[in-house]
């Protein structure tokens, strides 16, 4: 039943939020998201590393189709439910600063969209998957039309269209592995789709490649599949920017895992090199473009593309440090993207912009955002001792695995990324103050709180990574043997 109440923990509470009014919402979705926080802790701590699906639960959802609402936590799953009940509550106390209208529908769409995600990565059933992979599709896209910035209705109706587009091709390679299962009745359980995955040829398994790439390509997204992102990530208001990069990209990443590798061997094995190489014509296009960037939240929203590319590409190498690696990536860029898109918003209203080229000299009057802003820039660059650096450490060493060439190329998101970020720090933070930048004020203590839990695992993470990593392997050494 844990599981269970990881997702109808923030239904209850976005039920309950959209009758208060005024301030009270903020503070009930703040409680109950650190309630959603506990319980999720509590979920790792009990985890026992093994291979085996955890606080499993199932039961019959639609019974004459053999569908269940069936729901667990294995090693690759839990990475996921710690990153979704760890950032929504500091995504919550971000927006402490801001008074949003109609405040009860903005706080009950963000915890509606957290249960939807936890369902995603919980689920163990084909159609509950995509059901809960469209439902948080609903919530993002009302937080970005309705708070949004003044393009906002264009932007996410593109957004929408994408995002659907995609899916309808994921529901098709569902549908079609679903009724190839054999027996009285059909399947949708993960297991029973694995089983008949391995009794179709390479024609069968390219298809449902290519259906399955091109909805998780554009949820992450992939190039060439990633133009609505940057307007998207760009017109939402900061909260809802911090869903889509922290969080919500990964189910496409996720889905990778749990579905493209396992289903489709032999297509990955004919294919996946020319998605290696769009993964990294992504990470070095959208770091030459971050580079160019004069807004830093749009520069951000390419240094979170190039990230993905790198994600993607070490998945695709199929072995277990490309694996592993994206895993803890996925966990670290989350962290670092909150902190940094929150940043942003900070500067934005002292100074009510986000041009480089306005500010400067803002660290002489702000000793503490300076270190967090610094912390969290290091591990968004992979320094050594920082999150990042794991998670890029085990991708790069499983991309050259695969292919060296491949892996040398890829190495330059080493270079690429500290160009941009250091350039962001530097023209934001240092030199000459300007007449925006004048007396700007340092942390709030509602920012602290947030910015210093942020930078804390940045560090933590860096330092003890076999927290997490024992963890995933069982699961991705189970999932390896699947592929083979």
């Amino acid at each position: 039943m844990l599981t269970i109440s990881l997702i109808l923990l923030p239904i209850i509470a976005g039920l309950l939020t959209l009758t208060t009014k005024g301030e009270n919402a903020k503070k009930i979705a703040s409680i109950f998201a650190f309630a959603e926080l506990i319980l999720g802790a509590y979920i790792y701590y009990s985890f026992v590393p093994n291979a085996t699906t955890q606080f499993a639960t199932s039961y019959d959802w639609i019974h004459s189709a053999g569908i269940k609402f069936s729901v667990g936590i294995d090693g690759i799953s839990l990475i996921l439910v710690c990153l979704t009940t760890l950032m929504i509550p500091f995504i919550i106390l971000s927006t402490y600063n801001n008074n949003y209208k109609n405040a009860p529908t903005f706080y009950a769409l963000i915890l509606f969209m957290q249960a939807a995600l936890i369902g995603v990565f919980t689920a163990r059933d084909i159609f509950l998957f995509y059901f809960f992979f469209e439902a948080a599709l609903i919530p993002v896209y009302f937080i970005a039309a309705i708070w949004g910035g003044e393009n906002r209705i264009k932007v996410t109706f593109k957004f929408f269209i994408y995002t659907i587009f995609g899916s309808l091709f994921m529901l098709l390679a569902l549908v079609y592995l679903y009724l190839q299962t054999a027996g009285v009745a059909h399947k949708s359980d993960f297991e029973s789709i694995y089983a008949v995955a391995k009794t179709l040829d390479i024609t069968q398994q390219s298809y449902i490649f290519g259906a399955f790439f091109i909805a998780f390509a554009i949820k992450m997204p992939l190039f060439p599949f990633h133009t609505w992102q940057p307007d998207t990530y760009v017109e939402s208001p900061t909260a809802g920017t911090m869903l889509l990069s922290g969080i919500m990209l990964k189910m496409g990443t996720y889905g990778l895992i749990r579905f493209i590798l396992p289903i489709t061997p032999l297509a990955v094995d004919k294919y996946g090199m020319i998605a290696i190489i769009l993964s990294i014509i992504g990470i070095v296009y959208g770091s030459i473009i971050a580079i160019q960037q004069k807004d830093m939240k749009r520069l951000i929203a390419y240094s979170s593309f190039a990230h993905v590319g790198l994600m993607a590409a070490g998945i695709f190498s199929g072995n277990i440090d490309g694996i592993q690696g994206a895993l803890i990536q996925m966990l670290a860029h989350g962290i670092n993207v909150v902190g940094l898109f929150f940043i942003v918003e900070i500067i934005q209203q002292r100074t009510n912009s986000r041009e480089l080229a306005r500010l400067g000299g803002i660290t002489q009057t702000t000793p503490n955002l300076t270190v967090y802003f610094v912390i969290l820039m290091l591990g968004s660059v992979a320094m050594p001792l920082t999150n990042g650096f794991v998670g890029e450490f085990l991708l790069l060493k499983g991309v050259f695995q695969y292919n060296a060439w491949a892996g040398a190329i890829a190495g330059l998101t080493i270079i690429l990324g500290a160009v941009y970020m250091l350039r962001m720090v530097q023209k934001s933070m240092f030199g000459i103050t300007s007449r925006l930048t004048e007396g700007f004020a340092d942390l709030t203590l509602s920012e602290k709180v947030v910015l210093f839990p942020l930078s804390f695992m940045v560090i933590w993470l860096g330092v003890a990574p076999n927290m997490f990593l024992k963890l995933t392997e069982p699961a991705v050494t189970q999932l390896l043997s699947i592929i083979k």
